[in-house]
Order: C-alpha cells, then sequence, then structure tokens
C-alpha cells in the first residue's frame, strides 16, 4: 500500500497494490497495522456501509459532532466517483478548504477522510457502488451537513448543479458559515 498526504495533509489517498493476472485480480483493502503505522495514531473501525447510486447522485456534504465524530476510509467497489473531504476544523490553516479525488473500481483508491471534515461524494457513472468504513456508529442526534455548493467552498463538481440529484435533506444544509463545526484544537482521537 502506498499512502499519499494531499494538499490538506490529514486527508490521505491510499493506493494499494493489485495483484493480478488472466484469472482476475487480489487487493488488500485494509490493513490497520499499516494505515496506523503512518498515521502515527490509531484508528478502529466499527461499521461498514455501502450504497449504489445512478449517475449524477450527490451525497453529501455530511459529518457527525463529537462525541460521535467519526473517521472515513472511503472506496468505490464498481463504477466511478469524484470524492470530497472538506475542512471544517474551525481555526485550522486550511478551514473551509477542500481535497477532491477520483476513486474508481479500475484505481482502486481509496481515500481516509479523518474527523474534523466533511464528507460528500458525486457519482460520475451509472451503476456506481460505493463503500465506506467508520471509526464510530452513525449517530442521528450528532448527524450534520454543509451545503454542497457553498460559494465559500468553491467544489467543482464536475456536473452542472442543476442535474444533481439530492435528497431532501442535502438540498437544505446549512453554509459553512452557519454550521455546527470543529474547533481545530478539539481532542478528536484517543
Amino acid at each position: 500500500m502506498r499512502f499519499i498526504r494531499t494538499e490538506i495533509e490529514d486527508v490521505i489517498i491510499i493506493e494499494p497494490v493489485v495483484h493480478g493476472d488472466e484469472r482476475g485480480y487480489f487487493v488488500e483493502t485494509d490493513r490497520q497495522d499499516k494505515l496506523e503505522a503512518f498515521l502515527g495514531f490509531k484508528v478502529h473501525f466499527c461499521q461498514d456501509n455501502e450504497s449504489k447510486s445512478s449517475k449524477g447522485v450527490l451525497r453529501g456534504l455530511h459529518y457527525q459532532l463529537s462525541p460521535a465524530a467519526q473517521t472515513k476510509l472511503v472506496r468505490v467497489i464498481k463504477g466511478r466517483v469524484l470524492d470530497v473531504a472538506v475542512d471544517i476544523r474551525k481555526g485550522s490553516p486550511t478551514f473551509g478548504k477542500h481535497v477532491a479525488v477520483e476513486l474508481s473500481e479500475e484505481n482502486k483508491r481509496q481515500l481516509f477522510v479523518p474527523r474534523g471534515f466533511a464528507h460528500g461524494f458525486v457519482v460520475l457513472e451509472d451503476e456506481t457502488v460505493f463503500a465506506y468504513k467508520v471509526d464510530n456508529y452513525y449517530s442521528p442526534e450528532n448527524d450534520r451537513g454543509i451545503a454542497f455548493d457553498d460559494p465559500s467552498i468553491g467544489i467543482d463538481w464536475q456536473m452542472k448543479l442543476s442535474s444533481l440529484k439530492l435528497s431532501e435533506k442535502d438540498r437544505h444544509q446549512p453554509h459553512l458559515s452557519d454550521a455546527d463545526l470543529f474547533a481545530y484544537d478539539e481532542k478528536l482521537y484517543v
């Protein structure tokens, strides 16, 4: 596995080694020991999630507040997405900045999205299956979101905004300036 720091150093691209031949391929999608050695702290994933979506579906930007904050390790099993992580740690030198990475069944890349970040993705191909691990259980009372089209963040979703398919929840999220956020000095990991 290769770990690549992005422009926001806490957000990490993971490129697994793919072993393939005429029979197909084999890939390790998660190596806790290698990930923790790279990060320098422990991450205990406790829940796996999967969604299937069609082209143009946008899910996000979502996060959970402490004490239910979540780290996510995301990947695409089938299809292709543009995956986005936004720094929502007030006081951070990269506050309000984002990283956008294409994840696909071909490139097998994964994105490590730490606590203190909002996460979302837009589906770029029909019949896309998206999977992710989280290190804290879903908590409805701590569930929050930010407007996907907040101009202060300026995400290029690579599609016309009018063609996006959104849930009612995601149509009515607050802008970053009005959202519940994390503090940069908030202790997010034990």
